[in-house]
């Protein structure tokens, strides 16, 4: 069933079952060597995972946990390969909200929950974009209402010497820096070629929506792409923050959030990714603004790129 957490809602089943988990992969129509990860409720619930919590791993579960931050470490032979797409590691969160948390410490299990959308679609941040991609399809949704981050956790490997941003997320490089004293190299590099990435959105195409998605780098880029677009013919909408609402010109405007409050907006990055097919009728092509590549502003525009390209 699905289930709210503080970044998106996941679509959950035992992770320890094989049987439960195939389910998910069924409901998605997700890739089966797309890896998953495992939430839990307890804190000692880490120990039964994996094989060992390194020291790296434990100051990042100390600060942040529950919290939008998945944590990639060796796993020991009981946690089943389908969930982990036969690799050697597992991946382990705890979510920061009050419902994930009750149904996780009351089932007593690691939930196996990847995003409950139908695979590559926009990740659902409400109940009804679960319901719109999976009814029929799952035998429950709990609506929590809209969530919080409203972009997937941030994934780090920590099986190593030093840790490896596999997805960035609302745990920021330069937060995780501060918290272990000492600076590491981003991940950037996604090889489409790997049998099995060790992460969740490191391989397919994901978050994109029907209609084609195009990025934009400020104001004038933006007013620009949309008059050659009119120009051609093509309905249009445009995502960009409150402050240009009344200086761009498009069939349809989207509102993301004040330009400085970049947790505002990447709470509202995947319900426009929705609603420019779902809600708006026959638009042609959706301009979005893009952000600094750095803290928050990393992760939303990992998601508004792969929405972009064709993987």
């Amino acid at each position: 069933m699905a289930f709210p957490t503080e970044t998106v809602y996941g679509l959950g089943a035992n992770g320890l079952s094989t049987e439960a988990v195939a389910k998910i992969f069924e409901a998605k129509g997700r890739p089966s060597d797309n890896p998953l990860i495992l939430h839990i409720g307890h804190i000692e619930q880490l120990d039964t995972l994996v094989l060992e919590v390194n020291e790296m791993a434990t100051i990042l579960v100390e600060t942040f946990w529950p919290g939008p931050l998945t944590l990639v470490m060796k796993r020991k032979p009981g946690v089943p390969d389908i969930v982990t797409a036969g690799l050697d590691t597992v991946a382990v969160r705890m979510p920061d909200h009050p419902l994930a948390l009750t149904l996780l410490q009351s089932v007593n299990l690691p939930i196996a929950a990847p995003s409950a959308n139908r695979s590559g679609r926009p990740s659902p941040t409400r109940a009804s974009h679960v319901k719109a991609d999976l009814d029929g399809r799952i035998d429950a949704i709990i609506d929590g209402g809209a969530t919080g981050y409203g972009l997937e956790s941030t994934v780090v490997d920590v099986s190593g010497e030093e840790p490896v941003i596999l997805r960035p997320g609302g745990v920021t490089q330069e937060m995780m820096e501060d918290a272990l004293g000492f600076q590491f190299e981003q991940n950037r590099s996604i090889n489409l070629t790997e049998e099995a990435p060790r992460s969740p959105g490191m391989k397919y195409r994901h978050y994109a929506p029907n209609t084609a998605l195009v990025l934009t780098t400020g104001l004038e880029h933006t007013n620009d792409v949309l008059h050659e677009l009119k120009r051609s013919g093509k309905r249009t909408a445009v995502a960009v923050i409150d402050e240009w609402r009344e200086r761009v010109t498009a069939d349809v405007v989207f509102t993301l959030g004040a330009g400085a409050d970049l947790h505002a907006i990447s709470s509202n990055v995947y319900r426009v990714l929705r609603e420019v097919d779902d809600v708006v009728p026959n638009v042609d092509v959706l301009v979005f603004q893009t952000f600094v590549d750095k803290g928050l502003g990393r992760a939303i525009m990992n998601r508004l790129n792969k929405a972009a390209s064709n993987v």
